[in-house]
């Protein structure tokens, strides 16, 4: 069994398990998250969130970004400088829509997240531009998830 850093199971699932935790998505959470799609900006329940916590992967629960590494873009998208642990997040060249961009999805299910860019904040400088169907949000101490 695969485990990061962080202790959390990286073991990919099954096309089966998938199909089976996305039985209850909606038509918008299905389109993003298997099928690569984008939410409109400024309409994520996550945008405003300003509460302490972790942001967890809406398909498979594994932690993506902790309320420690919010911040407040201006793109419309939730936004982070990193990721709880950068062996939950995998990325991936992207060339849709005549531009080339770093796509992100989760390491363990494959759920499509959104994009990575080189515009943000230190001490990274990068932007994790998040949809914030493609996650839920559980409150509690940021950084600090029992691994699963």
């Amino acid at each position: 069994m695969p485990t990061s850093r962080s202790g959390h199971d990286l073991s990919p699932l099954s096309e089966a398990r998938i199909a089976e935790l996305a039985a209850a998505f909606t038509p918008e959470e299905r389109h993003v998250i298997l099928h690569q799609g984008t939410e409109r900006p400024f309409c994520g329940l996550l945008l405003d969130n300003k509460k302490p916590g972790n942001y967890v992967c809406r398909l498979c629960g594994l932690p993506l970004f902790s309320s420690q590494s919010k911040f407040h873009s201006g793109t419309g998208w939730p936004s982070f400088f990193q990721p709880y642990d950068p062996e939950h997040v995998r990325e991936l060249t992207d060339d849709s829509h005549g531009m080339r961009r770093v796509e992100i999805r989760c390491a363990r299910c494959d759920a499509h997240l959104g994009h990575v860019f080189d515009d943000g904040p230190p001490p990274t400088g990068l932007r994790y531009c998040l949809n914030s169907v493609s996650m839920e949000f559980v409150e509690g101490e940021p950084g600090k998830l029992p691994p699963k």
